[in-house]
């Protein structure tokens, strides 16, 4: 698991939509499609249920979510630590 992956499940976790998690992440929808597939290969399980309408989380991306969110900001806060 690698902390793009996180953020780009977050990002889609909070967007509920795969292109618009994209733009905000700067990147196009394939790309991003496949760092949430390489994601959900490494943990083994399915993050999200999608369809050609809804995307949602499934009970192992609500428990990843809880768990990815303070794990970022906790990355976030040791990068700006060692830039100081």
């Amino acid at each position: 698991m690698e902390l793009r992956e996180l953020r780009a499940f977050i990002a889609v976790a909070e967007e509920l939509n795969f292109n618009r998690a994209a733009e905000r992440l700067n990147i196009t929808q394939p790309p991003l499609t496949r760092l949430i597939r390489r994601l959900e290969h490494s943990l083994g399980v399915e993050l999200f249920e999608r369809t050609t309408r809804k995307v949602s989380l499934t009970m192992a991306g609500n428990r990843l979510l809880d768990q990815a969110i303070p794990l970022i900001r906790q990355a976030d806060a040791v990068a700006r630590a060692i830039r100081h």
